[in-house]
């Protein structure tokens, strides 16, 4: 396996391996994120600090995915 390829399967594994753990603790700590954003005040930020987060994790992860594989935007010059 070439090098290249290699540090693709390994940056698409970590961050794989990042999102399952984030949606594990999602689903473990459910009932306490739900009340703390019931709580009213700045608490509001936590459920969308929590999508950020997921946001960025999942989105390097799919990068990564389809990188691995060879297929890319196709891009047109103007």
């Amino acid at each position: 396996m070439p090098v290249e390829k290699r540090g693709a399967l390994t940056r698409t594994l970590f961050f794989g391996i990042i999102s399952v753990f984030l949606y594990l603790l999602l689903y473990a700590y459910e009932n306490e994120i739900l009340a703390l954003s019931r709580q009213g005040g700045w608490n509001f930020i936590v459920p969308m600090a929590i999508a950020f987060v997921f946001s960025i994790v999942h989105g390097n992860f799919t990068g990564q995915f389809w990188d691995l594989f060879g297929i890319r935007a196709k891009t047109t010059k103007k």
